[in-house]
């Protein structure tokens, strides 16, 4: 296990892509996902998506404050309703957070670890964080959803972390 490096953009083309969905659950996805587990703490995050780390394949981690953090392979919003206003940062855009509108409770599908078919039902802060992290599967950004340059805000000079600005950061 270890800590990995975490993708910047615009730096990092990868951040952009579509990653690929994984048809095999076998040890280089277990050693993935403990590595995206080690790392997302490290980096004052709440969710990684492995794009993030230089991987282009569908899987996520997310860890709510107080809980143990969950995996999800594959993972993909079956169902979301309602609409929250959110002010979001990203460990791969650093310096910056923006306010952009995300639903109010998502319900996703996928797999855990083991390959369990799993669905989760979120609202709130981890609805924010699941559709965050599906975004960076997808290659989109949340600088992508900032309506106007307004809405997108340079960290202050002396603040070097926009750790959980807002309640998320990723």
């Amino acid at each position: 296990m270890g800590i990995l490096r975490v993708c910047e953009f615009p730096k990092d083309r990868i951040l952009k892509q579509k990653a690929k969905r994984i048809s095999r659950i076998d040890s280089s996805v277990q050693n993935l996902i403990d590595d995206m587990i080690d790392t997302m703490p490290h980096s004052h995050g709440v969710g990684l998506a492995a794009p993030q780390v230089g991987v282009s394949l569908r899987v996520i981690v997310v860890q709510m404050p107080e809980e143990s953090p969950i995996a999800i392979i594959n993972p993909e919003i079956v169902k979301c309703s309602g609409e929250q206003e959110v002010t979001e940062g990203c460990l791969s855009v650093p310096g910056y957070y923006g306010e952009i509108k995300r639903s109010a409770k998502v319900t996703l599908k996928g797999k855990d670890r083991l390959g369990k078919e799993i669905r989760i039902k979120a609202t709130g802060l981890m609805a924010e964080a699941l559709e965050h992290e599906i975004d960076h599967l997808n290659g989109v950004l949340y600088i992508d959803h900032v309506e106007n340059s307004e809405k997108l805000h340079q960290i202050q000079k002396g603040h070097s972390d926009n750790s959980k600005v807002g309640g998320f950061r990723e």
